[in-house]
């Protein structure tokens, strides 16, 4: 999947598309169906398949401590949306200009000059350009003039209730993880860089990978039991925590620990995979790092259990 970086890198080969826009976080089975429906499209005309989102994400641009805490990185996202088969994504910068842009005008510059776009295709909660002006009428009675068909997609629903990210966020948050997964076709998924941590883990007798967790806040927190991939063709058992680390430095920014059960090899500098099968406390601050050592040792214990290796 090509990545277009901003606007201003649009060429004339970009020209002529079936498109989708919104923020497509967790790529859940709502926005599976929105792509599904536009994969069906470009098929049918010929013609490239684009995705249309934002970085960041407008509600993190206007309130970044306090906007809803994301799913996906950009780089998880944009995994997504390849693995389903786009053939172009065009990141665009938000930012205070753009944030002011009429709708019209955004329509006028993006999809008729930029990518003449010739079908859309969104969600019907899209709201875009200034004030959040721009939706599904706006956007009729600009294809009526400009010449491009607008559709919008059914909502759908699991157990009788739309689904949505702020569903799966929900979800996650009150560690209902089997309804985050049937949300997401998928079991709930943190990817990254292993780097180099304070080395804390290996003193406590429990080395850890630790991942830069590149959003503002995480989705959820505690000590997971979960299932680590990505570095070779095996899928290996552990116990993450998801958090700030209270005893130890109680950060404001949380990060992704995960102790690999029964695993000694060098993971540093390596992407991996961490899905999320189990919760098994909240995070706590121990009075000493003796009580979270025994603590640890327990939840070592308990993910060994969950996955048959005691």
């Amino acid at each position: 999947m090509e990545l277009i970086r901003g606007l201003h890198n649009l060429r004339a080969r970009h020209r002529g598309c079936v498109a989708t826009m919104g923020a497509f976080d967790g790529v859940h089975h709502g926005h599976q169906k929105v792509l599904s429906q536009l994969l069906q499209k470009s098929k049918e005309l010929g013609l490239p398949s684009v995705v249309i989102v934002f970085e960041p994400l407008p509600r993190e641009y206007f309130a970044p401590v306090k906007s809803p805490a994301r799913l996906m990185s950009f780089r998880e996202r944009y995994l997504a949306l390849s693995d389903c088969g786009i053939h172009s994504l065009l990141r665009i910068r938000f930012d205070e200009m753009l944030s002011r842009m009429p709708a019209q005008d955004f329509i006028q510059r993006v999809f008729v000059e930029g990518l003449d776009i010739r079908y859309i295709v969104v969600g019907d909660d899209l709201r875009f350009g200034r004030d959040r002006e721009g939706d599904f009428s706006l956007l009729k009675t600009a294809g009526d003039r400009y010449g491009f068909d607008v559709v919008d997609t059914r909502t759908q629903k699991e157990d009788g209730e739309r689904i949505s990210s702020t569903r799966v966020r929900e979800a996650l948050e009150s560690d209902d993880l089997e309804l985050a997964e049937r949300l997401l076709g998928r079991p709930y998924t943190i990817c990254g860089k292993v780097i180099v941590g304070q080395q804390l883990g290996r003193t406590l007798d429990v080395p850890t990978a630790n991942l830069r967790l590149k959003r503002y806040r995480a989705a959820l927190s505690g000590v997971y039991a979960v299932e680590v991939s990505g570095f070779d063709e095996r899928t290996i058992p552990g116990v993450a925590n998801i958090g700030t680390r209270p005893t130890v430095d109680d950060s404001v920014k949380a990060i992704l620990e995960v102790h690999l059960l029964d695993f000694n090899e060098n993971l540093y500098g390596k992407m991996i995979s961490v899905s999320f099968k189990k919760k098994i406390r909240d995070e706590k601050k121990f009075s000493s790092l003796d009580e979270l050592k025994t603590n640890i040792a327990a939840d070592v214990d308990y993910g060994k259990r969950y996955f048959g290796l005691l």
